[in-house]
Formats: C-alpha cells, sequence, structure tokens
C-alpha cells in the first residue's frame, strides 16, 4: 500500500502525568489528549491554574481576594480553600489513575490556622499514603506575600475500577 493510501490513527492518550507536563513546559499540542478532562470546568470557573505537576504531587495557584471570595466575617471564605485543596488533591491522584479508572474524594478535612483577606495562594498536595484502592493526600495553602500556611488539609480517595468507573 502506498503512504498517501495509509489511514491517518487516532491519537494515542496521554497519562494525565505526561498531558499536564506538557501543558506547563509549553508542548502541549491541540492532537493531545488524556482520558480525564483538563483544564477542568472549576478551574475554569474560578481562575486558579495548576502550577506544579509530579507523580501523586500537584501545586495549584490562586488569586484570592475577600471582596470576591469573602464571607461574611470579610475574609476568604473557607469553603473556598476547600475547593481549591480538593482541587489540587483531586489533580495529584489523577496523575496515579490509568485511563479504566476513577476515583472519588471519601473525605475531606480541614483545618484553618489564618485568615486570608487578599493574597496569591500556592496550594500544595501529595500523596501521603498510596495504596492500590484506598490513598491518603495531604494538602497545605500558603500565603504568596509570607509563605505562611493558612490552612492545612487531610483526605481520603477511593480508586473506582470497572463499573463503578464508569461515566465518572
Amino acid at each position: 500500500m502506498h503512504a498517501s493510501h495509509v489511514p491517518p490513527t487516532a491519537p494515542r492518550p496521554l497519562s494525565v502525568l505526561e498531558y499536564l507536563q506538557r501543558q506547563l513546559d509549553g508542548t502541549l499540542t491541540k492532537s493531545d489528549i488524556t482520558h480525564m478532562r483538563y483544564p477542568t470546568a472549576i478551574s475554569q470557573l474560578l481562575g486558579f491554574r495548576i502550577i506544579a505537576i509530579g507523580e501523586g504531587t500537584a501545586s495549584l495557584q490562586f488569586e484570592a481576594d475577600a471582596a470576591i471570595h469573602g464571607n461574611q466575617q470579610g475574609t476568604v471564605h473557607g469553603g473556598l480553600l476547600c475547593e481549591l485543596a480538593d482541587a489540587a488533591i483531586g489533580t495529584a491522584h489523577s496523575t496515579l489513575v490509568r485511563a479504566d479508572e476513577s476515583f472519588t474524594s471519601i473525605d475531606l478535612k480541614a483545618n484553618f490556622l489564618r485568615p486570608v483577606w487578599a493574597s496569591q495562594l500556592r496550594i500544595n498536595a501529595w500523596a501521603s499514603h498510596r495504596g492500590r484502592t484506598v490513598s491518603r493526600y495531604r494538602c497545605d495553602i500558603q500565603r504568596g506575600e509570607d509563605g505562611m500556611v493558612v490552612a492545612t488539609f487531610e483526605s481520603v480517595v477511593m480508586a473506582l475500577r470497572g463499573d463503578a468507573a464508569l461515566g465518572r
């Protein structure tokens, strides 16, 4: 068969880790795909972005402002900090998930240490235990201006396989 008659092959899906690494280093092409949705809808809505990625780790950055993200006390809402931690943990865990798997958070424990009014936040998540089905994660959120930790989080994530992973 002449080369001009060879049908094009579908692009090979990248692992989430390789996809996000390419995104960060600027080598991601329009034809690159992965089995999960990146960028996520929530990251686009809130405006946080991935700034570092590794196997079982992720760092995000977010511009927090109590004028936009505030609670009744006038500080950045703790629920927003929980969302940022959950997003970082989910991103970290997605680097370990195969194309035929998915996952779900089982819990999220938050400890709020300091208030935030307006700050560029750095959200760092990492696996503290990687199991076949259940993994544990930790996450710290730091203020950009002084590096102080404003909240810490712990989460348990469960791998989903087979029928449990379909459509999730």
